[in-house]
């Protein structure tokens, strides 16, 4: 499983194989340059989502559903899930929550809203889990996880996802439950995998995140094409005669007879 956010990409992870692919809150960080996920808006992953599906017809798409677009209320949340199924064609919807959110995702699952609970490290809760910090390293949090996990299952969600928790608990959790299990930094325990394309990718400079392997190193590669394009440019090497589109040669001769008639 990979994120995506665009009609072309989608095409591309369809095509190698990806089984799933997550249309990712993300989209506010590293494509609209946020330094959270909080700003993206529904009308925004809606948008996004429609275009991902029209760029992978078959596969298995997830709707991330944004801050505030389930909180409210279970009426507004399916309200707003049920736009990602109509509207975007979306297969699930990935909700982050804890037991408090139990009522919400059992609404979605009446309403028939797939959905995939997201637990661990919650990144539209990071103001109040206080930073981005590894979960399940007490026996305490590690209890509550795995608790919340069971939970969810009872509520009806059809996977979970689990992020930035420690192995041990990811293992604990997925061993526990029929239901499949995506990681995202949280080991080899669990059935599947999840990670930004971007952080894969390389796609910026600076940072590398933590346990993530990157599979190219885009940055490099981009910048210098765009540095060279520029260069070309510039220094008029590029377009050339011949990048460009001749007119037929008897045209050519009849507008300049209609541009200098006495010639």
């Amino acid at each position: 499983m990979l994120t995506c956010y665009d009609y072309s990409t989608a095409g591309l992870l369809a095509a190698a194989g990806v089984d799933l692919i997550l249309v990712g809150d993300t989209y506010a960080e590293v494509c609209l340059g946020h330094d959270s996920t909080l700003p993206v808006t529904m009308d925004q992953m809606v948008t996004i989502a429609a275009a991902v599906r029209r760029g992978a017809p078959q596969a298995f798409i997830v709707g991330d559903m944004p801050f505030l677009s389930y909180q409210v209320s279970p009426e507004e949340a399916i309200r707003n899930a049920g736009r990602f199924i109509t509207e975007a064609g979306c297969d699930c919807v990935k909700v982050e929550v804890d037991r408090r959110l139990a009522p919400t995702v059992e609404a979605l699952s009446r309403a028939a809203v797939p959905v995939m609970a997201h637990l661990g490290l919650r990144p539209q809760s990071v103001r109040y889990l206080g930073g981005y910090r590894c979960q399940g390293k007490t026996a305490e949090d590690a209890r509550r996880i795995i608790e919340d996990a069971r939970i969810m299952e009872q509520a009806g969600a059809v996977s979970l996802l689990l992020e930035a928790v420690t192995n041990q608990v990811a293992r604990l959790v997925t061993e526990g439950t029929d239901l499949p299990v995506i990681g995202c930094v949280s080991g080899p325990h669990c059935d599947g995998q999840v990670l930004v394309l971007h952080d894969i990718l390389g796609f910026t400079a600076g940072h590398r995140p933590r346990a993530v392997k990157r599979y190219a190193e885009l940055h490099k590669t981009l910048l210098d094409a765009f540095s060279r394009y520029a260069q070309d440019v510039r220094g008029r090497t590029f377009p050339s005669e011949a990048d460009g589109i001749s007119m037929p040669e008897p045209e050519l001769e009849k507008l300049r007879r209609e541009l200098h008639p006495a010639d």
